[in-house]
């Protein structure tokens, strides 16, 4: 019989006991689904990160989170003498966070297989690498499981990471959590929903074997008599060629007092595919993202669409950008500088509107003297103009200078 040992180490003062016990595969102890990161729901399905995304709603929720994090710049900013906020593109970790995480990882890759790392395993850790002067300079993600933090740990007292069982730096470690439940540790929504996604696992199951073992026709042909094989199979070679494929729609003609019954929904299946339906919202509801982002779009139309995408952005992506935002301005700022430097997702990209109201916005920005013509170029990625920083109405000042009599003053 194949078992599996799991040895657990209990330590009381100088005294340490070492026991083991098995687990079998057909009778597995709980210890061996944590080994695994997974769990057996009501369903009867096992519920773990990596079979999670077999339901393509799951899948394409977390590429939701995944993709719209890395599909933001991530910008430096600085604060002025002034209080006026600009970005800087000259800073070391300019290039760090905005092009290249590491000599082969660009920063937008890094930032989706980390982000997909948190939102389905709970946690997601990378090696930051420094110069000799402490500088931060490579950005590594580790494998799940490679690094772990001690959660029994007094909530007072800063986090202990080990990497492969060795004790090191935290401020070394870039974490990544999902909502935590005990304060400590991050949680997946793929452990803390697992009964909802186990659910949703066995409805595509029961759909594939429905349509795999028991797939309906769509209609029968009846005779009153018992036909021949060699009938029967004239017949059918005959009803195939006349209705199917490019002639299907035709006229039918009917020999041998046969009938012909179309075969419908019943009630039973329009409720499947209602249930169906119920466990993509589910999903959606589960991963916080809108159900038009995982192409449910029963409800969705070209009017409420932008305001399901700011919905979005403020209550499912904005959750992991602050924390992205928190752990690289605590692990990659030095300390004297964090009052000085932020680091920032650009979500002017998620939220722009079409050209047309974009338009209408800088000229009222303008007008009121909030915006000068060329920070609204910059935004738009235009070259700036000469006279394009006065910060002047341009509604109601005059491009020229005022005259008297028809000679210039002064």
């Amino acid at each position: 019989m194949f078992k599996l040992f799991n040895r657990q180490t209990k330590t009381d003062t100088s005294i340490a006991e070492t026991k083991a016990t098995t687990s079998t595969l057909a009778s597995p102890q709980p210890w061996l689904f944590d080994l695994f990161d997974a769990a057996p729901a009501s369903s009867g399905e096992l519920i773990s990160p990596r079979n999670a995304e077999r339901v393509p709603a799951v899948r394409r929720a977390v590429g939701a989170l995944a993709e719209g994090v890395s599909g933001l710049p991530c910008v430096v900013y600085q604060t002025g003498v002034s209080g006026a906020v600009s970005a800087i593109t000259d800073h070391p970790l300019s290039d760090l966070l905005g092009i290249t995480a590491n000599d082969w990882t660009p920063a937008a890759a890094f930032y989706e297989q980390m982000t997909r790392d948190a939102v389905l395993t709970g946690n997601a850790h990378a090696w930051i690498a420094r110069n000799g002067d402490g500088e931060p300079v490579e950005l590594t993600r580790l494998r799940p499981g490679d690094m772990t933090c001690d959660a029994d740990v007094n909530p007072l007292d800063p986090p202990i990471y080990r990497l492969q069982g060795m004790v090191v730096d935290r401020s070394n470690v870039l974490h990544i959590r999902a909502p935590s439940l005990d304060g400590v540790s991050g949680v997946s929504p793929v452990v803390a929903c697992r009964e909802a996604l186990g659910l949703a696992l066995a409805i595509e199951k029961h759909v594939a074997r429905l349509f795999g073992r028991g797939a309906r026709p769509s209609g029968i042909l009846s005779f009153p008599g018992r036909l021949g094989a060699e009938v029967a199979a004239r017949v059918k070679a005959s009803w195939q060629a006349a209705h199917s494929g490019s002639n299907s729609g035709g006229t039918a003609v009917l020999e041998e007092n046969a009938r012909f019954e179309s075969l419908t929904m019943t009630s039973v299946d329009a409720q499947l595919l209602e249930l169906w339906k119920q466990s993509a919202i589910e999903v959606a509801r589960i991963f916080g993202v809108p159900p038009h982002l995982i192409f449910e779009l029963d409800r969705a139309t070209w009017g409420n669409a932008a305001a399901m995408g700011e919905t979005f952005l403020r209550f499912g992506l904005s959750r992991w950008l602050r924390a992205w935002e928190g752990e690289l301005h605590l692990k990659l700022i030095a300390p004297e500088d964090r009052r000085r430097l932020t680091i920032e997702f650009d979500t002017d990209a998620l939220t722009r509107t079409d050209l047309s109201a974009r338009a209408d916005a800088y000229s009222t920005l303008i007008s009121a003297r909030v915006l000068t013509p060329n920070e609204a170029r910059a935004r738009e990625g235009l070259p700036p103009k000469d006279g394009g920083d006065d910060l002047v109405n341009p509604f109601t000042t005059s491009a020229k200078a005022p005259t008297m009599g028809g000679l210039t003053s002064g």
